[in-house]
């Protein structure tokens, strides 16, 4: 396996590490190297396009995993700010007839 297939493999090795612990810092900094990776990919001239298809393939399924937790973060910060919006206002009542 070609060191750029092993850098994939293991970036993307690192990325559900990362997801399971929720370490968005660290998902970060691994989406950066990832896009090292596929500079390197693009400009490397001798793969074995079937296992870098099955890499890319597996990187793709850890980032719709990514997304779809980014986006169940993002709606539960949306409902905690949601209650938190109706306790000030129910605060507000309350010292307006209390």
């Amino acid at each position: 396996m070609s060191l750029v297939l092993q850098r994939i493999e293991q970036t993307r090795e690192a990325l559900v590490g990362a997801l399971a612990e929720r370490n968005w810092e660290a998902i970060g900094e691994l989406d950066l190297a990832c896009r090292s990776c596929m500079e390197d990919v693009l400009s490397e001239a001798m793969l074995d396009e079937a296992a870098l298809r099955v890499n890319l393939e597996e990187l793709l399924g850890v980032y719709k995993q990514l997304l779809e937790a980014a986006m169940g973060e993002r709606q539960a910060i949306v409902d905690e700010m949601s209650q938190i919006h109706q306790a000030q206002n129910a605060a507000k009542v309350y010292h307006l007839f209390g």
